[in-house]
């Protein structure tokens, strides 16, 4: 996946906040890259709403 490209939020691995909920199901734009536990790679994504947070590669689809 890279910058720029839009992508639908399909799971969620872990218990999270409401507003990261909220996200399942909504499609944002990738902006960025997070390293994440030193075994893998997060992707930051974007939505309409301004709001940003980081998902797995698995959590997200290309849209």
């Amino acid at each position: 996946m890279e910058i720029g490209q839009k992508v639908k939020v399909i799971r969620l691995r872990d218990r999270v906040s409401s507003p990261i909920a909220e996200k399942l199901g909504k499609i944002g734009i990738i902006e960025g890259y997070k390293v994440t536990d030193g075994a893998g790679i997060g992707v930051v994504v974007k939505f309409d709403d301004n709001f940003s947070t980081w998902f797995f590669d698995d959590e997200i689809k290309p849209a």
